[in-house]
Order: C-alpha cells, then sequence, then structure tokens
C-alpha cells in the first residue's frame, strides 16, 4: 500500500471517530482486534469506532480487507507474523446470518 493510501486510511478512521463515537457495544482489544499492538491508540480508538459505524455489510468487508493489508505490511515491516484472522466484525452486518 503506498504512503499516500495509508494516510488517507488513516485519516479517514480518524474523521470516523467522531461520527460514530458512541455507537454499539463492540469494543476493540488486543483479542478480537488484528494489529492491535501495531496500532496507535487513536488508530485503535477511530478502529472501534468506525467498525460499529457499518451499517453496510459489503462496505465492511471492503474496510475490514483494507485494515487487514495495512496490519499485514506493518507487521512484515517488524519482522512479525499476525496471528490468524479470528471472528469477522461484519458477519453481524450479513442480510441472513446463517449464510456463509
Amino acid at each position: 500500500m503506498r504512503t499516500a493510501q495509508v494516510t488517507i486510511l488513516t485519516a479517514s478512521l480518524l474523521l470516523a471517530t467522531a461520527a460514530v463515537a458512541g455507537a454499539g457495544p463492540w469494543r476493540a482489544d488486543q483479542g478480537n482486534t488484528r494489529g492491535w499492538d501495531l496500532m496507535s491508540p487513536d488508530e485503535r480508538i477511530a478502529h472501534q469506532a468506525r467498525v460499529r459505524g457499518f451499517t453496510d455489510y459489503q462496505a465492511c468487508l471492503a474496510y475490514r480487507t483494507e485494515h487487514h493489508q495495512l496490519m499485514q505490511q506493518r507487521a512484515a515491516a517488524r519482522g512479525l507474523k499476525l496471528p490468524e484472522s479470528g471472528r469477522n466484525f461484519c458477519d453481524r452486518l450479513k442480510p441472513n446470518p446463517d449464510q456463509p
């Protein structure tokens, strides 16, 4: 990912914080957020707010994919390997949650 894309992603995450700061019960933490240790405290807050604010499944999946790619790049730059992704936080938005 280019530096400009990373900058845009970070800026959009920070902007999303104000819009959805109090929504929903989901809380990002080290146990459920891929790349938690690779994010700044502000990025963690913005990520949590962004995830809480999604109402569209496809938009959520696109963000999740982009976030995972960014965290993978940060990990690789530090010689680290991220754990495999766990629960998909976008699943709550599926039109029919019983479908894969």
